[in-house]
């Protein structure tokens, strides 16, 4: 990786050069501030004021000259739209020609504002997080409190593309109709009339694919994607790309996604049956919580090791991974006729170090080239959804009771063996068709990207529909090297500052108030989530009387409204609203769900307790797209790669989550059944009350 300031220097596109954010001298002005408060020469306020003022001028410089490319286009396009008009008259096969390409040409200068737009927006975010870091994690708030929401606001234009749209559109609908003058059709088909009709040009692709990570726009495909929180550089370079095309296997990339399916399966095929198993064997029926739990508590010390495995290899931690699941599994069916709650523990624990789930998600990040990238962490999502609606259901279909030899074949029982014959099958075929990819290390790579970044992206072009920056080379010399590295923080050192994190507390220092909030945040959602699912057997058996085949139908219900709810989310309300008004919103429906699953009135009714849990589960669902997105905007480049990795820390907060409901659950079964519920919930309202305190205490950072 590139340090940004190096990046934005080779990137710029000379001729705009001095319309860019001067970030070089705002890092200077961010060292100057921190030696002037550490000598007492100045105070915090007029740091933030001049500070802000000095932003305020950067911005309008951005503004202006964006405006002032966008009035040019816009003239171009009033002349071409003369030579159109003039055209439609008197038809011409070449002309026409002509001026197709003459719109493209305006298409791709488009594309190059759009880039200049999208490096100025990173550096502003980069820079208010470098002042955070120095002076207490305050400036972000009170910037944009004051500047975003301000009826004159310069900030919005540059995060939310303002005036493009009309560009775009003018581009689009000019080119349909030439398309259609030069096949003769004599039909004017217009985009304004016929939303869905889209004029097939490369163009036009690329630059609503730039507009779209301008403003973050959304789609299903992308929404679901962010469930797998894969993080990735903001600006990676076509030479990242090309060095994953040798390394991607689809063969490989599939058997990921199983090992993703099946283990979801594995964790939910006994939730419908835990409680009755516990009682089998002379247990209270609250030990489903320690059942269930038991898996992800071993789960945070296998995602540990996992990800630091899978920096040598990825077949040989799969391979370790499904004879562990194999082993847990066995263990698992055996303990009843064992008479054994402790072997049904450890099968459990077995089951939960052989969780696979950092190796799949870094498969995906560092095998999958980034075309495929969305893609495939969407796969990664559907997978786990996937997994978690067929768990009960499979359980729903193992209703039987039979022995063959001394080995006892029951609803209990049958969950065990299903998933030990899976994990075997799974094996065979892993080691058939897995292809461990070329291993390089981080040290060979820095150097390969540094080499790549040694020219100047100047232009963009257009290739299969998607923008890439053209490298040309120049003449670096080591004392533009040197002055970029001077203005860097003394505290950081350049060649250190894009590391991976080699520690857990490392990576600890790293995250700041608005990531730890979004970690809590998901705590709060898993938490949520495992409470609905793990003590449903239990609350439904008591309240509602139901058998097995009930509960299970109820939990893969539940499991299939992931892919709705995200197409729902990802097609249409994500792109109404911003992400943060998304995650506010969800967490207050969280608030509401739990509070309308407590046990007040009586008798305790089946509708109320069907629709708080959908209400709960499904608004968790949502909450957890965009808390995932927001996480990986805010969270440090560094913790992008390596063993201590963003998704390593939300996978740990996750899994903590279900820990400590599965154990909540298990303490509140010594109350007595009649309070579980009650008891179980309370702590789920107030985290959740916390979490929404926290997002409001970070909303503006969340910009």
């Amino acid at each position: 990786m590139v340090a940004f300031g190096k990046k934005l220097r080779e990137s710029q596109i000379q001729e705009w050069q001095g319309y860019y954010i001067n970030y070089k001298l705002m890092k200077k002005k961010v060292k100057r501030y921190t030696e002037q408060i550490e000598i007492g020469t100045q105070n915090l306020n007029f740091v933030l004021k001049d500070f802000s003022r000095l932003l305020d001028c950067q911005i309008e410089k951005i503004v202006l000259f964006l405006l002032e490319q966008q009035g040019l286009l816009a003239t171009r396009l009033t002349n071409l739209g003369e030579q159109h008009h003039a055209l439609i008259q008197q038809p011409d096969g070449s002309r026409i020609s002509e001026l197709q390409e003459a719109y493209r040409v305006v298409g791709q200068d488009i594309l190059r504002l759009l880039f200049f737009v999208e490096m100025n927006a990173i550096g502003i975010r980069k820079i208010l997080k470098k002042f955070d870091k120095q002076f207490g994690h305050k400036f972000t708030d009170y910037y944009v409190k004051t500047r975003a929401n301000h009826p004159y606001s310069q900030l919005r234009q540059v995060f939310k593309h303002v005036g493009f749209g009309a560009v775009v559109g003018a581009i689009s609908h000019n080119l349909a109709d030439l398309q259609d003058l030069q096949n003769h059709q004599g039909n004017y088909i217009s985009i304004y009339d016929q939303p869905a009709f889209s004029h097939p040009d490369p163009i036009i692709d690329s630059i609503k694919s730039a507009v779209d990570r301008l403003s973050n726009s959304t789609n299903f495909l992308h929404f679901l994607g962010r469930h797998a929180f894969i993080m990735e550089e903001e600006l990676p370079t076509p030479s990242e790309d090309d060095n994953l095309d040798h390394r991607y296997h689809f063969m490989s990339l599939l058997l990921n996604l199983v090992n993703t399916f099946l283990y979801m399966v594995n964790t939910y095929i006994i939730v419908p049956t835990a409680d009755n198993y516990s009682l089998s064997l002379g247990a209270a029926a609250t030990v489903c919580g320690v059942v269930i739990g038991s898996m992800a508590v071993a789960q945070v010390f296998s995602s540990v090791y996992f990800s630091a495995w899978s920096n040598r290899s990825y077949l040989r931690p799969l391979v370790f991974s499904s004879i562990v699941l194999l082993v847990g599994n066995t263990l698992y069916a055996l303990a009843y006729d064992l008479n054994s709650i402790s072997v049904l523990l450890i099968g459990r624990l077995f089951c939960g170090l052989g969780s696979a789930r950092a190796i799949n998600r870094r498969y995906i990040s560092d095998c999958v080239p980034l075309k495929l990238r969305m893609q495939a962490s969407a796969g990664f999502v559907s997978a786990s959804a996937l997994g978690m609606a067929c768990g009960p259901a499979l359980a729903c279909l193992l209703q039987t009771n039979f022995k063959i030899y001394k080995l006892t074949f029951n609803e209990e029982t049958l969950p065990g063996w299903l998933m030990a014959l899976a994990w075997l099958v799974y094996l065979l075929w892993l080691w058939v068709s897995f292809r461990e990819p070329p291993r390089e290390t981080i040290e060979n790579l820095v150097p390969q990207e540094a080499e790549a970044n040694s020219g100047k992206l100047v232009n963009v072009s257009v290739e299969n529909g998607s923008t890439q920056p053209l490298l040309m080379k120049s003449e670096a010399k080591q004392q533009d090297e040197d002055e970029d590295q001077e203005c860097d923080d003394a505290k950081e050192n350049p060649k250190e500052i894009h590391k991976p994190v080699t520690s857990i507390v490392a990576a600890y220092r790293l995250l700041t108030p608005s990531v730890k909030a979004q970690l809590f945040v998901y705590f709060m959602l898993k938490y949520a989530m495992e409470i609905v699912l793990a003590e449903s057997s239990v609350i439904t058996g008591y309240y509602f009387f139901w058998p097995i085949n009930s509960v299970a139908i109820f939990l893969a219900c539940l499991g299939l409204t992931v892919l709705p709810v995200n197409i729902i989310v990802g097609n249409y309300i994500s792109n109404m609203f911003e992400e943060r008004q998304v995650l506010l919103a969800s967490e207050i429906m969280v608030f509401i769900g739990i509070l309308l699953s407590f046990h007040v009135f009586i008798p305790y009714s089946v509708p109320q307790y069907v629709s708080s849990a959908l209400i709960t589960f499904v608004s968790a669902e949502v909450l957890e797209g965009v808390n995932l997105s927001l996480l990986s905007r805010v969270m440090s480049s560094r913790l992008s790669r390596g063993t201590y990795n963003g998704g390593l820390l939300s996978t740990e907060a996750g899994t903590l989550a279900r820990v400590v409901a599965d154990g909540t659950i298990t303490l509140s079964g010594y109350l007595g059944e009649s309070k579980l519920l009650n008891t179980t919930l309370l702590p789920s309202l107030l985290i959740c009350i916390s979490s929404i305190i926290a997002t409001c205490f970070t909303y503006n950072s969340l910009y």
